[in-house]
């Protein structure tokens, strides 16, 4: 029984093929995901104008899209690590006693004093163990 290669393909073999071996991969890009591979090169410097050329041509098949990097990218060992958004320290408490959002707790811990903050950690705590 022949098992088809293709149908096992991860993020990291199609990143790899991409950036490094340039082993075309296209028999099957039915697990080509073109979203999060563009998110993933567009933390290059390299190839951010490929990866904006990409959304600007999201309606392209995944064949086209994953043909358009392999031959467009130079190859070269590439590595970031995904783009993450801060945790701010005492957003939470902040949110929870004026009952606030994201947006509108950040823009309170901007003009908040650390007696201020304080003091709000002081009126949150129920005591017991955590």
């Amino acid at each position: 029984m022949k098992r088809n290669l293709f149908c096992d393909m991860e993020l990291k073999d199609w990143l790899n093929s991409i950036n490094f071996t340039k082993e075309d991969l296209s028999g099957d890009t039915s697990s080509y995901p073109p979203f999060i591979i563009n998110r993933c090169l567009s933390g290059h410097i390299d190839c951010i104008l490929y990866a904006n050329e990409m959304n600007m041509n999201a309606h392209l098949t995944k064949d086209m899209q994953y043909s358009f990097y392999l031959n467009s990218i130079r190859k070269r060992k590439r590595f970031s690590p995904w783009l993450r958004k801060d945790k701010v320290k005492d957003l939470e408490c902040v949110k929870q006693y004026y009952g606030y959002s994201n947006e509108k707790a950040s823009q309170a811990l901007k003009i908040l004093t650390k007696e201020q903050l304080n003091f709000i950690k002081q009126r949150l705590d129920t005591g017991g163990t955590k």
